[in-house]
C-alpha cells in the first residue's frame, strides 16, 4: 500500500495527503540530501527504525527548524505520518523480510522455516493447500495457479502467527493481489467486501456474491485485515 493509498485510509483530506506525501517526496528529501544525512530519496526507505533514526537528524536541521516554525508543524506533520506508515509495515518488499529473518535472533532451521513461508514455499503452502484444497473463494484447483496468502500481512505478525494457517488463504492470483493490496476483504460470515476504490473489479473476475468460508480461527486475522489493510474509503 502505496504512502498517499494509507493517508487516504486512514480519512486524511485530500489536502493533507498532497501537502505531506509533496513534503516528503520534495523538500524533505532535498534537505536531507543536502545535509548528507541520505544519498535519496526519504520515500525510498521502507525501514521504519531507519526513517526514525533519519528523521531525527533531519528535524535538527537548521532550514527545517525555520522552514517547520513558518509552516506551524506540517513539516514535522509529514515526517511523523510517515514514520507512522512505516511502523504498520505496509511497505516492507519482500528483501527487506528477508534481511529481517537472517537477522533475527533465532536457530537456522526457524530462520530457514521463515525464509520458506515468505517465498511461498514450505510447510505454511503445504498446509494450506492441505486446508483449503483449492482457490478459497473460487474453488480453482490447480496449485500452479494458487498464491498461499497472509490475512494478517507478515509485516505486521509475530514469527507465530506467520506460520499459523488460520492467517492465511489459498487464492488465485487476482484476488491475492486485490486482497493483499487492501482493494478486497471478507467480513465476518465471508462475504466479499470490494473497495470503492477498484475500479471495474468485474473485469478482474470480482463479484460482489463471491464468499469465504471463515472459521472462529480465521476471524482475528480477518478482523487485523478489515480495519488496517482494507481500504474502506
Amino acid at each position: 500500500m502505496r504512502f498517499e493509498d494509507w493517508m487516504c485510509h486512514k480519512g486524511l483530506s485530500e489536502s493533507s495527503i498532497k501537502k505531506y506525501s509533496g513534503a516528503v517526496n520534495g523538500v524533505l528529501s532535498d534537505w536531507a540530501i543536502e545535509g548528507g544525512i541520505v544519498a535519496g530519496s526519504l520515500a525510498s526507505i521502507s525501514c521504519h527504525s531507519q526513517f526514525h533514526s533519519i528523521a531525527s537528524s533531519v528535524r535538527k536541521l537548521p532550514i527545517y527548524l525555520e522552514r517547520n516554525k513558518t509552516g506551524h508543524g506540517m513539516y514535522n506533520s509529514a515526517l511523523s505520518k510517515y514514520s507512522e506508515y512505516l511502523s504498520e509495515g505496509f511497505d516492507s518488499s519482500i528483501e527487506n523480510d528477508v534481511d529481517s529473518i537472517l537477522a533475527d535472533d533465532v536457530t537456522d532451521t526457524e530462520k530457514a522455516t521463515l525464509l520458506k513461508v515468505r517465498l511461498g514455499q514450505g510447510k505454511f503452502r503445504q498446509e494450506l493447500l492441505t486446508y483449503w484444497g483449492a482457490c478459497a473463494v473460487t474453488g480453482y484447483e490447480d496449485p500452479s495457479f494458487l498464491i498461499a496468502s497472509h490475512i494478517k500481512p507478515w509485516s505486521a505478525s509475530d514469527n507465530c502467527e506467520r506460520l499459523d494457517y488460520h492467517n492465511g488463504l489459498l487464492l488465485v492470483a487476482n484476488l491475492d493481489k486485490a486482497f493483499d493490496s487492501g482493494f478486497v476483504s471478507f467480513s465476518e460470515n465471508g462475504q466479499i467486501m470490494i473497495s470503492k476504490q477498484l475500479k471495474e473489479p468485474e473485469k478482474l473476475g470480482i463479484h460482489p456474491t463471491m464468499s469465504v468460508e471463515l472459521k472462529k480461527e480465521h476471524q482475528v486475522y480477518m478482523d487485523f485485515h478489515r480495519k488496517r489493510v482494507f481500504r474502506n474509503s
